[in-house]
């Protein structure tokens, strides 16, 4: 028959409708009051038992956003108070986002190494146009790096699009725990398929040298079988040639410039962590 769905259409609005006034009357206030103490009415509204129709009182009331709700994206940086990496970029500036974004609003700048010019895996500068950004979530899907996610920030409106709505790197900036904050099953997911909370360079670099540790144990074990099955002689030779390595060992004065360098570069990795949180500190006094 012409027309069916248009009436199926208009029973499910008409049913909509009654519900709204029946469940007042099942229900009583509860759904405006809450069922107990520990609920409250927005809750009550918001949950499966809700029926009808009801108004949000927007702003001081808020739907909660599910999970993988995309908005604008924002950039993964280290916490602020990681010990080794603070603040430090995930993003390689490989330019994979910015190829696959349908609307082409990403612009990225990648850094270069002031003495020697050549290019490093860290973007200089970093802009997205958010009136343009469709919000369809490529550049996350895409990124290798699990470097760009998308915020659930939603509002955003301001009178100045040009001066407010292209975002830099600093404004598109945030720590790592603000992404397990917003999305804790989808990070949880991504750091399993990475093999570890850590940046996946991290990672490699650290089965690296565990593979590089483990290698020279082996050897090392080795070289002491082999040594415990020579004749005596043989032994004694290779006493002596070890000592003889013992004598052209670097001198202690070589220990010590090593030891220096290493403190050198604690205490460079320790006034940048200081420096990251004093800007963490200076944004969030700002924002306020």
């Amino acid at each position: 028959m012409f027309g069916q769905g248009i009436v199926k259409g208009l029973w499910v609005t008409f049913k909509h409708f009654i519900a709204t006034y029946t469940a007042d009357v099942r229900r009583g206030t509860e759904q405006y009051l809450g069922s107990t103490l520990a609920d409250t009415p927005f809750e009550v509204r918001q949950g499966t038992k809700a029926k009808g129709i009801f108004t949000v009182q927007y702003p001081e009331e808020k739907l909660a956003v599910p999970e993988r709700f995309r908005f604008i994206p924002f950039l993964v940086v280290e916490n602020y108070d990681h010990p080794e990496r603070p603040g430090h970029d995930w993003c390689t500036s490989c330019g994979i986002c910015a190829k696959v974004c349908p609307p082409q609003c990403i612009w990225i700048v990648r850094g270069e190494d002031p003495q020697t010019k050549r290019p490093i895996p860290e973007p200089q500068a970093f802009f997205i146009d958010i009136d343009i950004c469709m919000n369809c979530g490529l550049c996350a899907e895409f990124c290798p790096f699990d470097a760009i996610k998308m915020d659930h920030d939603y509002e955003l409106a301001s009178y100045d699009r040009t001066a407010n709505h292209i975002y830099d790197k600093a404004k598109l900036s945030k720590e790592f725990r603000y992404w397990q904050t917003i999305a804790p099953t989808t990070a949880a997911e991504e750091a399993e398929a990475r093999g570890g909370w850590e940046h996946s360079d991290v990672i490699k670099e650290r089965k690296k040298a565990e593979a590089s540790a483990a290698k020279a144990g082996g050897a090392a074990r080795g070289a002491a079988g082999g040594a415990a099955q020579r004749p005596r002689g043989q032994a004694a030779a290779t006493s002596e040639a070890a000592a003889g390595q013992a004598a052209d060992a670097p001198k202690p004065e070589a220990a010590d410039d090593a030891a220096a360098a290493a403190e050198k570069a604690k205490a460079e990795r320790l006034a940048k962590r200081e420096a990251a949180l004093a800007r963490k500190r200076a944004r969030e006094q700002g924002g306020q």
